[in-house]
């Protein structure tokens, strides 16, 4: 569902420009790396307060690092497959997004009562944490748009990117710096200088996350995308495909 005022939600398209986008979620809203969809990797940061402010009506592909379809009950399938992707002590970087009816809830108390009383799985207080994100994404997006937006984590492509080696925690200097080479070998250049541009409040973690989003991007338009948990993932109740790429 595109917000009003927005062309695509009046049965007609915006002209597609040449661009891929990455997008992650941030303190103080989204961050995400805008790339040419082909040829040159001249990259550029894009801070939107709310998700709608993106353009991503415009862009050829976007990855998203944020759930996208949200299960009635249960783990999602595409969440196990990623967590099997990843090596023993990163698995944990893929948690469990809310159970769709959990969005109706209005505290974290409240969505872990909810899910211990329905399923006896309570939610994670670092998904609750993402929830009004989720919400967002789930107001804006219609099923048809997933051809174009995409959801992504960017712990399971750096993963894919270092050759299924375990990487260093990301927030550590030695895990930054060896982010900050799998996305050079990718082709990004001038991160200094985009990490230099970003706005207060957004963390160097964050815009490398959208950088690595960028480049699933491209490599999902070049036909080289990895989709997860295979290429007939599950459909939640509103339609939406319950996938990740790397």
């Amino acid at each position: 569902m595109l917000p009003a005022g927005t062309a695509a939600g009046y049965g007609f398209k915006m002209p597609r420009e040449r661009f891929v986008i990455g997008v992650d979620g941030c303190r103080i809203g989204w961050i995400a790396v805008r790339l040419p969809a082909r040829g040159s990797m001249q990259a550029e940061i894009i801070h939107a307060q709310r998700f709608s402010g993106l353009p991503l009506d415009r862009a050829e592909l976007a990855a998203v690092d944020m759930p996208i379809g949200l299960a009635e009950e249960g783990p999602r399938a595409c969440d196990i497959a990623a967590r099997r992707h990843l090596p023993r002590g990163r698995k944990s970087s893929v948690f469990p997004p809310p159970r769709r009816y959990m969005l109706a809830a209005s505290s974290w108390a409240e969505a872990n009562e909810m899910g211990k009383r329905r399923e006896a799985t309570g939610l994670p207080i670092e998904s609750w944490a993402i929830t009004p994100k989720i919400r967002e994404i789930d107001h804006w997006i219609a099923p048809t748009d997933q051809d174009r937006i995409r959801e992504t984590h960017p712990e399971v492509a750096f993963h894919r990117m270092n050759d299924q080696t375990l990487l260093p925690p990301k927030r550590g200097a030695d895990g930054r710096a060896a982010r900050l080479r799998l996305l050079q070998a990718g082709g990004l250049d001038a991160l200094e200088t985009l990490l230099q541009r970003r706005p207060s409040g957004v963390q160097a973690d964050d815009v490398l996350d959208a950088a690595c989003c960028a480049l699933v991007a491209r490599r999902m338009l070049d036909g080289d995308g990895l989709q997860l948990p295979g290429t007939r993932p599950p459909q939640d109740a509103r339609g939406l495909r319950m996938e990740i790429w790397c």
